[in-house]
């Protein structure tokens, strides 16, 4: 088991013989068995624990063991407790779902303020199998099929080369401490009673399930590696990046086939769901303008793009600043740098980012604020007044674009519509004195 073990690691390059390793130990049979596995093979390791208060003084006792072994291993030792129920009752959520946040939310705080490299847990191959069959029940694409990953960041997984009657053969024949979770062996959980009731079924039928079972596993695992490459690929044609906004090209896009496979592969990271792809798909086709959420993200069908942008959280004042004349930045809701010129010796820039204004024609304080149905100003190099809404049309603003467009007001007029156009009567020109420079950064 030991030599079996140690290969494990080498060959996966689970980790390196100097860093530190914190072992997830509940005082379970596999749990206990990694931990002697560590101490025998001379790694540098520390235990930590987990009471939910869930059991009772049966909960203690678990931690009361895993403490024991800890100072008989002479490591470090570290646990907490959590109310879980009732944090479950505050979340609105299940208690397996919260003890597992609480969970590794307390591995990570510890391992980072301790300095460990990694995260050991005690899965192993038998914990793959059922993985693949509560994934499989779920609904999951290929991603849920490949099982539990033996590394993935800082966790690692060093058990994942033996099945649960290895590691029952290696505690028995060492005498091994444990304690047994009596909730472990009831059915109305999904895990145990695939444990309980289907594996013993498929065994029936093939002795050697396990074995196939993980080759499959395997293979599905270096399935999604082609997969993943291959999506990549195409998405770096079809899905663009500039700044906080994403744009897929519909025309591209509906190229593809199949296209909810492709479309959910390109949403799936802003938070949208598979129910979402058939909604968006339907809409392709329709007026430009509809609109998707999901807990942070929005995507927009525009007329030649899907535009997908975070959803920000208004600001404070109803999305309306003031700026005083003795501003010189700009942090929220823009990031501006702000100056005075003396007019004699200034060049005007031509980059849109930038203003170029007349000093003497500024009321103070300006106000910043969001653009307004009924809008109008006389572009620079224009005599009459155009509507905003048209300016935008006219130069082409996606519903993004017009949606993060801040308009900078003097009075009851529009000054500059943030880079884009300055207003042509506050323009520098040859009677100007100061010049009111903006730089958004």
């Amino acid at each position: 088991m030991i030599g079996k073990f140690k290969s494990f690691i080498e060959s996966n390059h689970l980790f390196n013989k100097s860093d530190r390793v914190l072992l997830t130990v509940s005082g379970g049979m596999d749990s206990m068995a990694m931990a002697e596995l560590f101490s025998r093979a001379g790694y540098n390791f520390a235990i930590i624990h987990c009471n939910f208060k869930l059991r009772g003084r049966e909960a203690d006792l678990d931690e009361q063991l895993t403490e024991t072994m800890a100072g008989r291993y002479k490591v470090d030792f570290f646990s907490r407790s959590f109310n879980t129920a009732e944090i479950a009752k505050d979340r609105g959520e299940s208690i397996q779902m919260v003890a597992r946040d609480l969970r590794y939310e307390y591995f990570h705080e510890v391992a980072e303020e301790q300095g460990f490299n990694y995260i050991a847990t005690a899965h192993h191959l038998d914990d793959q199998i059922e993985t693949f069959f509560i994934n499989l029940m779920r609904g999951t694409g290929i991603a849920g099929l490949h099982g539990i990953r033996i590394k993935q960041g800082k966790v690692i997984r060093p058990m994942m080369f033996a099945q649960k009657q290895d590691i029952e053969a290696f505690v028995t024949e060492n005498m091994l401490a444990y304690r047994e979770d009596e909730s472990n062996r009831s059915l109305k959980y999904t895990r145990n009673r695939i444990r309980h009731e289907l594996m013993p079924a498929f065994l029936e039928m093939n002795p050697a399930f396990r074995e196939e079972m993980t080759a499959n596993i395997k293979r599905l695992a270096e399935t999604e590696v082609v997969f993943k490459q291959y999506i990549s690929k195409v998405k770096s044609d079809v899905r663009h990046k500039e700044g906080e906004v994403t744009a897929i090209d519909i025309q591209k896009l509906k190229a593809l086939e199949p296209l909810q496979v492709f479309l959910y592969e390109f949403i799936m990271e802003y938070g949208f769901k598979k129910d979402d792809v058939g909604n968006i798909i339907q809409s392709l086709d329709g007026i430009s303008g509809k609109k998707f959420l999901s807990p942070t993200h929005q995507l927009i069908i525009d007329r030649k793009n899907i535009l997908i942008t975070p959803i920000k959280k208004a600001f404070p004042g109803d999305e309306e600043y003031e700026i005083h004349r003795t501003t010189t930045s700009l942090k929220v809701p823009v990031n501006w740098a702000i100056e005075e010129h003396n007019a004699d010796d200034y060049i005007i820039p031509k980059e849109n980012h930038i203003a170029s204004l007349d000093l003497e024609k500024l009321t103070f304080p300006l106000r910043l604020r969001r653009w307004q149905k009924g809008d109008t100003f006389i572009p620079l190099g224009m005599k009459n007044h155009k509507k905003l809404s048209d300016f935008f049309i006219d130069n082409k603003f996606s519903l993004i674009q017009k949606e993060n467009t801040w308009i900078l007001c003097s009075g009851g007029d529009i000054v500059w519509i943030a880079g884009a156009r300055i207003d042509e009567r506050f323009k520098v020109n040859s009677n100007t004195e100061k010049v009111y420079r903006i730089e958004a950064c």
